[in-house]
């Protein structure tokens, strides 16, 4: 190589280098990444970082701050470390437990076929209690969502078309107000109760005002409505019975209802589970998931993870957890 041609190499190297600094200090210009994504090391919209094996099927899951609780099998519900998947304990709780919750201190567990609702402590998993949930416990009664108000529990029975209001502190049952056909999802905003009215022709979610469960509207969102969430200012609703192509998520404005948009979302049919991270909105559906913006209802990216994704995440601040239910396996994303 002649010397020419290496002070050429030399001076072009440099002037990369050199332009380094440069472009750090006016930002990237030329990536669909922010300069805090890399400097968090984010270099992907989403990555299956971890999946974990359970023993039996699992189902609905809720974060307590450090661990994940994966509600499994018949009875019982596991802690899970966020970190690293170590399973930390498995507790027994009612039969046919469906959805957990965390109220600060406590993880709540609905079990669908005792009609009741468990109290565990999250520190160590100690049974506080048991309690009815329903105007006919433990017959006739199928309590399946949890909300939490900051001081009460919230949980629907889509087989009485009821949601019932519970004390979270002891569990004493403070009313249960009729609401639409076959209730499932619910969600707090703040200072109301969203509930997804998921019966057949129905395509409706209910209003109730937290303090005393009065009916402040009904607002049509999409063909079966199946779950809901809240993103800080708005109530996203997946729309979970349409198999006929039109996958939607639909944005209502949490303030008077109004329809605010209907999205297409573009993986897999029957969009269900719900989770927001703070930016976006991601929608469990029959073979994936979907990360959508929720300023504008953007499809940001589709993701594949393990089988039937479509009814159970949490996001634990960082990561993205999802139940795959046919596999008994739990993804982290």
């Amino acid at each position: 190589m002649s010397k020419a041609i290496r002070l050429t190499l030399l001076a072009s190297l440099a002037l990369a280098w050199m332009s380094v600094p440069a472009l750090a200090q006016s930002g990237v210009v030329n990536s669909s990444k922010n300069p805090n994504q890399i400097a968090i090391l984010h270099w992907y919209d989403a990555n299956r970082t971890a999946s974990f094996a359970f023993s039996d099927t699992t189902q609905g899951m809720a974060f307590d701050g450090a661990n994940i609780w994966v509600v499994v099998g018949i009875n019982g519900v596991s802690k899970v470390r966020a970190s690293d998947g170590a399973v930390l304990g498995t507790f027994t709780v009612g039969r046919g437990p469906v959805r957990s919750l965390f109220d600060g201190a406590n993880i709540w567990v609905t079990n669908s076929t005792d009609g009741t609702v468990t109290k565990l402590r999250a520190s160590d998993g100690a049974n506080l209690g048991t309690f009815p949930a329903g105007t006919n416990p433990p017959s006739g009664n199928n309590p399946i969502g949890l909300a939490f108000d900051g001081a009460n529990i919230w949980v629907t029975d889509p087989t009485s078309f009821t949601v019932s209001k519970l004390r979270a502190s002891d569990g004493t049952r403070l009313g249960t107000f009729a609401v639409g056909s076959t209730p499932v999802g619910v969600t707090f905003d703040g200072a109301n109760i969203w509930i997804a009215d998921s019966g057949f022709g129905s395509n409706n979610v209910t209003k109730l005002r937290a303090s005393d469960g009065a009916l402040l509207g009904t607002f049509t969102a999409g063909r079966f409505p199946q779950e809901v969430a809240f993103d800080g200012a708005n109530i996203w609703v997946t729309s979970a019975g349409d198999t006929s192509g039109n996958n939607n998520v639909t944005k209502l404005r949490a303030s008077d209802g109004a329809l605010l948009g209907s999205f297409t979302v573009g993986h897999g049919q029957s969009p269900t589970a719900l989770s927001f991270d703070g930016a976006n909105i991601w929608v469990g559906a029959t073979n994936g998931v979907n990360k959508v913006r929720a300023s504008d209802g953007a499809v940001l990216g589709t993701f594949s993870v393990g089988s039937s994704p479509s009814l159970y995440m949490v996001f634990d601040g960082a990561n993205l957890w999802v139940a795959n239910a046919t596999t008994d396996v739990v993804s982290k994303m």
